[in-house]
């Protein structure tokens, strides 16, 4: 982390301004996929009724989207965590945070849909619901990430 900050707060030239520039892109594609990693296996440990990726070997579209939303919605929290914050720390921190913001919202979908069970409409292969488990996660994930300071 030390390494980190020093190429962030280091004064350059323009010839290392780029190298870092490199780096550090690099450095923040390597946060976001471990964010998303790490979301994607606590929704996969969330889900009881299936198995995400077994699903998807399945061709199963409602539960593709719904992860899609999940994969996008945790992305857009951190492209706003990356504009606004001036350290790769940071930027994980609020990735983090929108992730768990993002595991709450599915568990009130679930919660406020009392006429079905939202996994269970997923796993029979519901499009309807796969596209507002889409919806709810991107969209909250802009409310998230326009949150972020």
């Amino acid at each position: 982390m030390a390494a980190v900050r020093e190429l962030e707060n280091k004064e350059v030239e323009e010839g290392d301004l780029i190298m870092n520039s490199f780096v550090l892109t690099f450095l923040y594609y390597i946060a976001a996929i471990a964010i998303v990693v790490l979301g994607l296996a606590i929704f996969e440990m969330m889900t009881k009724k299936y198995k995400d990726w077994n699903e998807i070997k399945e061709r199963n579209v409602a539960v593709a989207l719904s992860i899609g939303g999940k994969v996008i919605g945790i992305c857009i929290i951190i492209t706003f965590s990356i504009l606004h914050n001036d350290t790769i720390r940071e930027t994980i921190i609020w990735g983090l945070f929108g992730m768990v913001l993002q595991l709450a919202a599915y568990i009130l979908f679930e919660l406020f849909t009392k006429n079905f069970s939202v996994e269970e409409e997923l796993k029979k292969g519901n499009l309807a619901v796969g596209i507002i488990s889409f919806s709810v996660s991107v969209g909250l994930a802009f409310v998230i990430g326009a949150s972020i300071s």
